[in-house]
């Protein structure tokens, strides 16, 4: 009984699992953060060049991918 009393404190005071834990939520929560920042940002990119695409042709129909280069 000594043994498991024994066993139950060390469980109790050691620190190192909740540590572990705490900071893996702060990676996820990070790389979360970060993976929508970039995914917003290149929608962002995209619908600017979507509307310069659109001015450039004077119409919605056309692409600027025929032009490239030229």
């Amino acid at each position: 009984m000594k043994k498991l009393m024994t066993m139950t404190r060390q469980f109790r005071d050691d620190e190192n699992g909740a540590a572990m834990v705490e900071y893996s939520i702060l990676i996820g929560i990070i790389a979360v953060t970060a993976i929508g920042f970039i995914i917003g940002i290149g929608m962002w990119v995209t619908g600017r060049f979507t509307d310069l695409c659109t001015a450039l042709n004077g119409h919605g129909g056309g692409t600027c991918a025929s032009g490239a280069g030229s």
